[in-house]
């Protein structure tokens, strides 16, 4: 039974690594290249298939840009956070040129609903 629940773990984690990889839209590959593992071994953690160590995991958080509790399946943030979280690693994988585009227009919005008020 213990393994069941450790195997069901592993799943639940993996199906969240690739969650999470799908919606940056990273590939097995790209991930598997930045984390100095194969692409197979990507493929059999995202499958619950295989355990990863704790320097492969943080890794991980940081290659796909998401708190660890996420990953985890620890609720610990808001809604809101989440979705600043997830903005901000696509906002981090554009071009730094983008980025600033990015940066001036919202600050430029958060300065107009602050004179609204």
């Amino acid at each position: 039974m213990g393994n069941r629940a450790g195997s069901q773990d592993l799943i639940e984690l993996g199906n969240r690594i690739r969650d999470r990889r799908n919606e940056i839209s990273m590939s097995q590959e790209k991930v598997a290249e930045q984390a100095g593992i194969s692409a197979n071994t990507v493929s059999r953690i995202e499958g619950g298939q295989s355990a990863m160590s704790i320097e492969i995991f943080i890794k991980m958080v940081q290659i796909l840009g998401v708190d660890a509790n996420e990953l985890l399946g620890v609720s610990g943030q808001t809604k809101e956070d989440g979705q600043c979280r997830k903005m901000f690693c696509r906002i981090r994988h554009l071009k730094q040129s983008e980025q600033m585009v990015v940066l001036q227009t919202m600050e430029a919005l958060v300065d107009g609903l602050r004179q609204c008020r």
